[in-house]
């Protein structure tokens, strides 16, 4: 059997038709059922609770490790795919993502829910969704198909975290919260029937060094991060001590990578990587756009279900006007790259979503009405659905498809690290006090998050990144 080139084995990603189709299908379902995971149990709080004899805290500890699994295992991941290959890992990650779910559905007490939802739903994740990024980037080389690829997944991605909510409570009040885990195991059997038609453009390179210490210095570092913000509501010395111990163990990590750097020897994140200054605020513009989008998520669903009394279903349909409003904009990527610069674009979207959070906190104080949830909501939505794509391409287009599996990895460690960040802080000041009180407070914290992601989108360059592969391809 002869093995194909990179070029002969890549679709042309400036040709639409069948083939783009059946590329992307089964890598924006990937990106929407692990983005659905991150948010779906924002409205099964109290069902969860009661069937599990748990808390508001016990439930938020099982979103927030998902969420910091896959945050501090997706380097790792990205790294894995140069070794593996780019489908293998793909299809790995979707056999161990469908065992956690199926074993979250059966769960009897919280233990096994973190473990099934948690870990295996985690690690399969880190595993798949690096691959989802690379094989985009490798077979969309033409800039605008690439930002419609992009513009597909993204609002996949950003439809599964702002829908969860609506399709996990219908699915809750409709047959119970276990229902929820056997639809996303479901999904992930399609996408497996649908990867089929997935061809990986470059060959595996199984003599590929893999730096194990880097891996598990860069996961235990962002791991104790986390759980220092998730303790502050119980214990501030705690925080601190976890928080420094945190920032030690990521210190030593950098001191690794430039040791095996200097020594030869590939480490797992090559310092090169943050030389590039719009790909650096891109990644600061990725981590706060999910840090905002799940952060506001929890905060106004534990708010709804916890002060308001609203049932899981209640609470998914006021989450609609999100999902409509990230899913038009994130679908109008296309159309909006070919006529405005990435960096308005970002710019406009936390503009946007700043706005959103205001709104929302105004309305939500002056009236007990659940359509005062709607334009805040809607703005949110409309704002990230704005900035999620260019951030990516920002990210991705800076480094030539040598370089797409350590990029893609970081890229999304850093958006899942800010989801982990917006539920913990979020999720911190709320369920210290769940109060009208405290939803205010959780919200105008994102909010000041949301101006530091502005300032950051205004440094951004002007100009295209320079290894923008539409200007020159690696293999010209």
């Amino acid at each position: 059997m002869t093995e194909q080139t990179p070029d002969a084995a890549r679709p042309a990603g400036s040709r639409p038709g069948g083939t783009d189709r059946r590329v992307l299908a089964p890598l924006a379902l990937a990106q929407f059922i692990c983005s659905f995971a991150g948010s779906n149990m924002n409205v099964m709080i109290n069902d969860i609770g009661r069937d599990l004899d748990t808390t508001v805290q016990g439930v938020q500890l099982a979103i927030t490790v998902f969420l910091l699994v896959m945050a501090a295992l997706m380097i790792p991941g990205g790294k894995l795919t140069d070794r593996f290959g780019r489908k293998r890992c793909f299809l790995a990650g979707l056999a161990l993502y469908g065992v956690g779910a199926v074993l979250s559905a059966m769960a009897p007490g919280l233990g096994v829910l973190i473990l099934g939802n948690s870990i295996l739903e985690g690690v399969g994740t880190a595993l798949l969704i690096p691959p989802v990024y690379i094989l985009t980037t490798l077979l969309f080389t033409d800039v605008t198909a690439r930002a419609r690829a992009f513009g597909i997944i993204m609002a996949a991605g950003g439809a599964g975290a702002a829908a969860g909510p609506l399709i996990g409570g219908l699915i809750t009040s409709a047959i119970s919260w276990r229902a929820a885990f056997l639809f996303q195991a479901l999904v992930i059997a399609l996408i497996l029937a649908l990867s089929r038609s997935l061809v990986d453009p470059l060959p595996p390179d199984p003599r590929r060094h893999f730096d194990i210490p880097g891996a598990i210095l860069s996961a235990g570092g962002l791991a104790l991060v986390v759980m220092g913000i998730l303790a502050a509501d119980q214990n501030l010395i705690l925080t601190a001590a976890l928080l420094a111990a945190g920032a030690l163990v990521l210190a030593g990590f950098l001191h690794w990578v430039r040791t095996e750097e200097r020594a030869g020897r590939e480490p797992l994140l090559s310092t090169s990587l943050f030389r590039d200054r719009g790909s650096n605020l891109g990644l600061v513009t990725q981590n706060l756009q999910w840090l905002l989008l799940m952060g506001s998520s929890f905060t106004v669903a534990a708010f709804l279900q916890v002060v308001r009394g609203y049932d899981a279903i209640q609470t998914g349909l006021i989450f609609t006007a999100a999902t409509v409003g990230l899913l038009a904009s994130s679908l109008a990527a296309q159309h909006l790259a070919q006529r405005r610069p990435q960096r308005t674009l970002i710019m406009a979207g936390f503009t946007l979503t700043i706005l959103g959070i205001a709104v929302l906190i105004g309305l939500v104080a002056g009236t007990p009405s659940p359509w005062a949830f709607t334009p805040g909501l809607a703005l949110i939505g409309l704002g990230l659905g704005v900035m999620l794509t260019p951030s990516v391409n920002v990210v991705q287009s800076a480094f030539p498809e040598q370089r797409q599996g350590e990029i893609s990895g970081l890229s999304r460690s850093v958006s899942n690290l800010g989801s982990s960040f917006g539920t913990a802080i979020a999720g911190t000041i709320l369920v210290a006090d769940l109060t009208k009180n405290a939803y205010a407070a959780a919200m105008t914290t994102l909010g000041v998050l949301g101006v530091l992601g502005l300032v950051a989108a205004t440094l951004l360059p002007r100009e295209t990144p320079k290894g923008d592969t539409s200007a020159a391809s690696p293999h010209d």
